[in-house]
This record gives structure tokens, sequence and C-alpha cells, in this order.
């Protein structure tokens, strides 16, 4: 079975578009691939961070994605920080890697571009997540257009590396991904669903109150007509809460558009409100189970150990062959 790997950066807080547009992909992904699972804490630091916030959301994002279904006996979950041997990796990975790759980053001179005191780990930090793929000889990374350039540079670091050294790495291949359906804002349905403070009640995030969530629902933008028609032109609020409720039901949106034939709005409305309040209920249930008790450290800690024995090995490999060894 091939290999597939998933970082996941602690930033910001997980929405309900970030579940049906992307944790939906990843649950269908795991039955398929022998899948590893990381959150990605080292790269979050490349811009300065609040160390008790960092701290909580890398817990929060673990709890809530299996909370959403990814299973623990179906991927190797760790925290890329407590495997040490990755950013030994990613050194002698730099060594092989030209500075006119790692700076023709799109990220890195889009960020570099608004702040001139840039760190040094916002240039480097794509060879470290080459070396997050290499080490355990990852086939594909499941990634949007805007991040295959990350692959594709760890890809010739990896094939310079072979032909300098031997065949050391498996040569990855980007899996670009099927975007999953689009959630747009409760507000403004011509703006996708983003945590932003601009908007707070157009956003439902997973861990939102459930009471608070039926609200945003209720009150979601629609428009003066009274059909339950998917036009996401001339009907985007209509549409975006029929994508929310064909996605949470696994309904067609013809099923749906049937389903709803002749209902005024409020109806249609609180059919979209008990379904996503009886969705959040259920993750929400499972992260607090995970939070409070001792299943979460376990699942991290059984992960980082066959995490660090993959990686020590590369690791040893990589130092005989480049000569660091007495």
């Amino acid at each position: 079975m091939k290999k597939i790997l998933t970082g996941l950066k602690p930033t910001g807080e997980l929405t309900l578009g970030n579940y049906i547009g992307a944790i939906v992909q990843m649950k269908k992904l795991q039955e398929e691939y022998d899948s590893y699972l990381f959150i990605a804490d080292m790269h979050a630091i490349t811009v300065n961070q609040d160390p008790k916030e960092l701290k909580r959301r890398i817990r929060d994002f673990l709890a809530l994605y299996i909370a959403c279904g990814i299973d623990p006996k179906k991927n190797i979950i760790y925290l890329q920080s407590e495997n040490e041997f990755i950013p030994a990796i990613s050194w002698m990975l730099e060594c092989t890697t030209y500075y006119g790759e790692a700076s023709r980053m799109i990220q890195f001179k889009e960020k570099s571009k608004k702040n001139a005191n840039f760190s040094v780990g916002l240039l480097t930090y794509p060879v470290l997540m080459a070396a997050d793929i290499l080490y355990a000889d990852i086939d594909l990374v499941p990634v949007g257009i805007d991040q295959k350039q990350h692959v594709e540079l760890a890809r010739d670091i990896a094939i310079r590396f072979n032909k300098m050294y031997g065949d050391t790495f498996v040569i990855p291949e980007p899996l670009i991904s099927k975007e999953g359906t689009k959630i747009k804002d409760l507000k403004d349905p011509t703006k996708k669903m983003s945590k932003s403070e601009d908007s707070p009640n157009g956003v439902i995030a997973l861990l939102d109150d459930l009471e608070a969530a039926r609200k945003k629902i209720m009150s979601a933008t629609t428009d003066s007509e009274m059909s339950i028609k998917f036009d996401e032109e001339n009907k985007p609020g209509i549409s975006n809460l029929m994508n929310i409720y064909a996605s949470l039901t696994e309904k067609s949106i013809k099923e749906v558009e049937v389903e709803f034939e002749g209902c005024n709005y409020g109806t249609f409305k609180k059919a979209v409100a008990d379904v996503v309040v009886d969705t959040l209920s259920k993750i929400q249930e499972r992260y607090h189970q995970l939070i409070e008790g001792n299943e979460l450290d376990q699942i991290i800690d059984e992960g980082i150990a066959i995490s660090r024995k993959i990686a020590k090995e590369k690791f040893e490999v990589m130092k005989e062959k480049m000569g660091l060894h007495r």
C-alpha cells in the first residue's frame, strides 16, 4: 500500500468549511493509503507565536481532527517537534539545496515582501517540509495547487541527493487534492468561510456553542424568492446552505431540491440548522473526551515512537553516505 502524508499547521480555528471542504476528503484517503498525519508545529514558528496559544492549538487541532473521524488505527499521528531526527535530516538536506531554489518558493516571496525582517526559517522551511516527506519514503502528498511547488522542491532535493550519494529516498508525487464542497460565509456567501473577526456571524467554528451555531444558520443571508433551488450566481445564500445540508447528509443537490420543494426558507433553514447542530454535537462530545482524558497522549506517544524509529534509521543512512561517521 502506498504511503501518504498530511501535515497540519496549527494556526487559526477549524470551521465547518474546513470539515466539509478538507477533513471529509482526508477521511476517504485514510481508507485507501498507509497514512501519516502530523501537526506541523515547527512550521508554525517561522513567524512569532504566543507560546500558550500555540500549545493549546496543537492539542485542539489533533483532538478535533480525530473527533471529526481521522482514525488513529488508520493513521500514524504525531507532533513534528517531538521527532528530533526530522530537523537533523532537514539540515543535511539544506546543505544539498540551492539558495535560488528556496528563494523562488511563492510563499517565501509573498511573505518576505510583506515583512523585511523575516526569519531565516521562512526561507528554509520548505526544506523542513521536504524532510517531513522524505524521511518516511512517502509516495504521495495531498496538496492544493498553491502547495504543489513545495512537493516539487522535495522531489528535486531527493533526486539530487540520490545522484550524489546513491539511492536513499523514494521520489514523492503531489496528489492534487480534489477540493471538497466549498462552503461560503453565511453573511457574505460570495466569500469563503474562514475564521475572521470581520464576520463573526458568518462563520461556524467546530467548537461554537450549539445554540449560537443554530442562530447563525437561521440568520444566514438568502434572497427574496422562496424557492429551494441551486443557483450559485443568482441565489448564493440558498445554494451555500444547500451545499452544507447535502454534504452533511450525504445527499445530492437534486435530492435536496426534491426534499424541500414547496417549502419556505424558514423550514429549510431549520433543517440545515438541525443537521449542523447534530454534526457539531457529535464532534464536540468526542473532542471533550480526548481533551479531558489520556487517550490523546496515548495516540501521540504511539505515533511518535513509530515516526522517530523510521526517522532515526534514515538519519543514520544519510550520515553514513555523507561521511558523517567515525
